[in-house]
């Protein structure tokens, strides 16, 4: 049985607590490297369609999970990095500086939209971002100059220092380190000032005002850094889908990414992943049981959207926290053993909750 028992101030801010951990995370690195030389071309393909969505995953966690500004429309900063980089790559600009480029769109995008978003909240933010993601998408379907419009546009090969990556060993490495380098980057984020400034802002913001943080700044860097995270997904999946249409970022992408960040536990890094992992599975997992289905079931149309309902519904009754949640009581489980009560996680009613700074 372990005990996190500190020894020291820095111990609560370390990346990594226990040398266990450390091992864990080496031999899951180590999976995925090698899994290339078993997996099939198939899975080869699916599993970097996946780490694409946790990247786009974890950049609206940052907005959603951990400040708390509800986004129905992050498919919009998908598309805007996607269409972005594959228009800089067929001016001839190198895949870097490209990338760097659509990434930065994205942010200025975020920015635009976060100055006038962070004045209202809650079921009004929710719509002011499903409105712009449906301008998104109508401006990426009518102009045709630059989108190609809904005839769609093709993206030039990822080529990198002269090195041609679009193969799908090359591409899912690249994939794969794009993935490392987004948690490494936001787990350090989260756990600096302005990561727990981000969380006071989603817990009380009047609480936060009274303690000297700058909600309304905390608020717009969060879509920044959101919309720039999920940019980079954006230009990772024009790569993946190798042509652009409109109809790819609809907003049953949206509805997707945050059944990613409920369904995984909000708050949590390792949930949006999960969550992802979940989600992005979730379509084939549909497609390989309709053929046992009967006929007038299987036929249906909206089948695949009533399983992600079916799937958000029974995670919000049964399991509030999500797959992150889960993971934890069964962590502790395993540590505790046969100590463990079911007591331990049983939720408090809330009686009181502060009133949002005005």
């Amino acid at each position: 049985m372990r005990f996190p028992y500190d020894t020291s101030y820095l111990d609560g801010f370390r990346l990594v607590r226990y040398r266990q951990d450390w091992i864990l995370w080496g031999l899951l690195l180590a999976v995925l490297v090698a899994a290339p030389a078993f997996l099939p071309k198939f899975f080869i393909g699916e599993v970097t369609y996946l780490f694409i969505l946790c990247v786009a995953s974890l950049g609206l966690m940052v907005l959603t999970g951990y400040t708390g500004q509800v986004s129905l429309g992050h498919a919009a900063f998908v598309a805007i990095g996607a269409y972005s980089h594959a228009w800089l790559l067929s001016q001839g600009v190198p895949w870097v500086l490209s990338v760097g480029g659509a990434t930065a769109l994205s942010a200025l995008v975020g920015l635009l939209i976060g100055l006038p978003a962070i004045r209202v909240s809650g079921l009004y933010l929710a719509m002011v971002t499903l409105a712009f993601s449906m301008v998104v998408e109508q401006v990426a379907g009518r102009w045709k100059s630059v989108t190609g419009g809904h005839n769609g546009m093709p993206v030039p090969d990822l080529v990198v220092f002269g090195l041609s990556l679009g193969g799908l060993k090359p591409f899912y490495y690249l994939s794969l380190a794009v993935l490392v380098l987004v948690v490494l980057g936001l787990a350090n984020l989260m756990r600096s000032r302005t990561g727990r400034a981000f969380i006071g802002v989603r817990d009380s913001e009047a609480a936060a005002h009274a303690l000297g943080i700058q909600v309304a700044g905390a608020k717009v860097l969060a879509f920044v850094v959101s919309a720039a995270v999920t940019g980079l997904s954006g230009a990772l999946l024009a790569h993946h889908v190798q042509f652009l249409s409109p109809e790819a970022f609809s907003m049953l992408l949206s509805l997707e990414l945050v059944l990613m960040v409920v369904i995984g536990g909000l708050g949590s890094l390792r949930g949006a992943v999960l969550g992802a992992l979940l989600i992005g599975m979730l379509p084939t997992l549909i497609s390989r049981v309709k053929p046992l289905l009967p006929d007038h079931i299987a036929k249906q149309m909206g089948l695949e959207i009533f399983m992600f309902g079916l799937v958000l519904a029974l995670f919000v009754l049964f399991e509030p926290r999500g797959l992150n949640g889960r993971w934890l009581k069964f962590r502790a489980f395993l540590e505790s053993f046969p100590l463990y009560r079911r007591d331990t996680f049983r939720r408090g009613k809330t009686y009181m909750k502060s009133e949002r700074y005005r």
